[in-house]
């Protein structure tokens, strides 16, 4: 893709040699013989350089680039300069000018100098791509339920608040995801986004990691040690299962919420820090605030910003997009072709409970997609739990059963449930009247139609 370029110089000979020499280096290149003009074309049109000379009838250059800056600060400012007036030009850069050339500019200097401008535009916009993304991976959060819109539009209206974040939800419902887009949606997106898991640890290391240590300050503390505060310095803090936090350590975490400051283990001198907090728990807080596990001052610290992800059975409209979505990251992952799920999957999967949320329907695809020989997923590219699970609270039904076993269980239960309806049981399974007389034939049973 050629860079567009604009030169701007009220010199018609310098203007033309300019023009020609970088149109015979391959960019696109446009001219104004005035400031004036120049600001009226980049108003209508999108520049990657723009070169322009100092001393000017009119509006100067000098002048040009502060108006320029104000308005197009990314656009990159090569100024030109006579040697006389060096001075001026390395003023001009401390104004934002990239570089200057002075006169007489030979063709191998501008060549060389745009061609590194050309460099850092390559970088740039290779950087932005990355940010880019980085936040639509973590702020790929799947969803058309109307509990799911309301979350969306809270991450927007709060992603640039200073304000702590409590995101409250079971285990699986993707509350690290919530945090993350958060941040990535958030001014603080290229700052960096730094993660405790409060679990995870050990009661006494929890402390050290949060806050860091000094050298000497305990045994094994061989060097000095910057804490996830500290890390997070600008950016955001992700405490993963607050309700883990030792409650002498809240008490701790309470006093830097309000003062915004620090010391590391074993040092007397505080550190000013700026860091956004989003805290996560899948527990009940009020409970724990009951059990004198979690103090009641820092809960209402965090949940200033409250968001709670409900789980997945309350919001079933989303398990086809949520398939779809890890259906083709798995596809991506793993080189397969997978195109889909036959329709008495996905009413499985309407009907079944999902206690392990999100991340449970997650495994499940991608388990399927890894071990499955065709281009659609069936019954039997998944586990017997799942086959079996939308009537698993039925009475006398055995997880140690085998799939045929439980098939067989099922549509006996079914008929004695409907009193040998062949049609209402074959409804409730999700199969045909047929395919029942079939299977009840295999079994070699007989039951009196009352269809």
């Amino acid at each position: 893709m050629k860079l567009n370029v604009l030169v701007v110089d009220d010199d018609k000979l310098v203007n033309e040699f300019l023009t020609e020499t970088l149109t015979r280096s391959n960019y696109a290149v446009e001219s104004v013989m005035s400031a004036e003009e120049a600001l009226e074309r980049i108003e209508n049109k999108e520049f990657d350089i723009l070169i322009s000379d100092i001393k000017m009838k009119g509006m100067d250059g000098l002048t040009l680039l502060k108006r320029v800056k104000e308005s197009h600060p990314e656009l990159v400012i090569i100024m030109i300069t006579a040697f006389g007036t060096v001075e001026t030009a390395v003023n001009a850069m401390k104004s934002g000018a990239y570089d200057y050339l002075l006169k007489p500019i030979s063709p191998d200097a501008i060549e060389m100098l745009v061609e590194r401008v050309a460099e850092v535009i390559r970088l740039r916009r290779e950087n932005q791509m990355l940010r880019q993304d980085l936040a639509d991976r973590y702020q790929n959060i799947i969803g058309k339920s109307n509990k799911m819109k309301q979350i969306f539009e809270l991450i927007q209206t709060t992603a640039d608040a200073r304000s702590t974040v409590l995101i409250t939800g079971e285990s699986g419902t993707g509350k690290e995801l919530v945090a993350r887009a958060i941040h990535y949606t958030s001014s603080r997106r290229e700052k960096p986004f730094i993660k405790l898991n409060c679990a995870a640890l050990p009661e006494n290391l929890v402390e050290a990691e949060l806050f860091g240590y000094e050298k000497g300050s305990f045994t094994g503390a061989v060097r000095q040690h910057k804490g996830r505060f500290e890390l997070a310095h600008t950016g955001t803090l992700l405490l993963d299962e607050i309700t883990e936090m030792p409650i002498g350590l809240q008490s701790k975490l309470l006093r830097v919420l309000q003062e915004r400051e620090f010391e590391r283990i074993g040092s007397g001198t505080s550190i000013e820090v700026d860091v956004r907090i989003i805290a996560t728990s899948n527990r009940d807080l009020k409970k724990a605030i009951e059990e004198k596990k979690f103090r009641e001052d820092l809960y209402y610290r965090l949940n200033v910003i409250p968001i709670h992800i409900i789980p997945l059975r309350e919001r079933l409209e989303d398990i086809p997009l949520l398939i779809n979505h890890f259906v083709e990251k798995c596809n991506n992952d793993n080189n397969k072709r997978v195109s889909g799920i036959e329709d008495n999957v996905l009413s499985l999967f309407m009907k079944y409970h999902w206690p392990g949320n999100v991340r449970e329907l997650e495994n499940y695809i991608e388990r399927a997609v890894v071990t499955s020989r065709g281009t659609v997923l069936s019954q039997q590219d998944f586990p017997k739990e799942l086959v079996l699970g939308k009537l698993a609270d039925a009475a006398g039904l055995s997880k140690d059963m085998t799939l045929a076993e439980g098939e067989k269980f099922l549509i006996l239960k079914a008929l004695q449930r409907f009193d040998g309806n062949k049609t209402k049981a074959a409804e409730a399974l999700d199969i045909t009247p047929r395919t029942i007389r079939n299977k009840l034939a295999e079994y070699n049973i007989e039951v009196q139609d009352n269809d």
